[in-house]
């Protein structure tokens, strides 16, 4: 397993709930887990996508894992409204051991941190029952495009990258997936573009996102500093750049991450 590109402090757990709510609305329209009963949730962290599933979907029971305890823990705090519709299990999502069988999973901002995704297709297929939803929601970093073009974002934006790519991850997985599931033996594999194209028709949107990316950036400050990637000015360079973009009249901001659908 990778180590995990935005650390595990308190702040980040905030912002992983954070993000939740700022981005769910891109997330969720299109995936369905209608008449899904036991849900099976790779990489589910401090449990923020996990709460608007179970709120979703009343009637579905969630297993959620993940490879650190310390997220486990928060999620636990997080998710107590549900009682027994969820269950935790710390885990090596490249070593699954289940003792359960599932009908649905889902899986979002997960496989862009583990070096060996198909791994985890490969080992969640004898966890799933005939006919079982799959949906997953990975990054495209490289679709990532804004104008007017800027200095600091841009260099901050490829040693992030950049890092991700130093502790295993893979910035562009979404992208890849599609022939990842292939290759595993999935079905019914559908792919879908979401994300945002922003500019100043909606000013109010595009200054919302632009400070949920200054928070993304930043998560991964620390370790890109201890590799040697960035300093401190760098930090407050893209920083003040996403605020030129916030404001400028010409400005132009874009991101597209990929969803799909599969079945087993």
């Amino acid at each position: 397993m990778a180590a995990y590109l935005h650390g595990f402090i308190p702040e980040e757990q905030q912002r992983l709930m954070d993000q939740a709510g700022v981005l769910g609305y891109l997330i969720y329209p299109r995936i369905d887990f209608a008449g899904c009963k036991k849900l099976l949730e790779i990489g589910s962290g401090v449990g923020a996508q996990t709460e608007t599933l179970l709120r979703l979907y009343p009637d579905l029971e969630v297993t959620c894992v993940d490879f650190s305890q310390s997220q486990i823990d928060r999620a636990k705090q997080t998710l107590a409204f549900a009682g027994d519709r969820v269950r935790f299990i710390c885990q090596d999502a490249t070593q699954l051991e289940l003792d359960d069988k599932f009908d649905s999973v889902f899986i979002c901002w997960a496989l862009e941190h583990i070096p060996d995704a198909y791994r985890v297709l490969e080992g969640i297929k004898p966890c799933l029952l005939p006919n079982s939803k799959l949906w997953f929601t990975e990054v495209f970093n490289s679709s990532f495009y804004f104008n007017p073009p800027l200095p600091g974002l841009s260099k901050y934006y490829d040693a992030y990258n950049e890092f991700q790519r130093s502790l295993g991850g893979d910035p562009d997985i979404g992208a890849n997936l599609g022939n990842l599931l292939l290759r595993a033996g999935y079905k019914q594999i559908k792919l879908f573009h979401g994300g945002f194209h922003l500019d100043q028709r909606n000013p109010e949107d595009l200054r919302r996102i632009t400070q949920y990316w200054k928070g993304l950036m930043k998560s991964a400050s620390s370790g890109m500093i201890d590799a040697g990637l960035i300093i401190e000015d760098h930090i407050l360079a893209m920083e003040m750049d996403l605020d030129t973009i916030s404001i400028d009249e010409n400005a132009v901001f874009f991101y597209h991450f990929v969803q799909i659908s599969a079945t087993i």
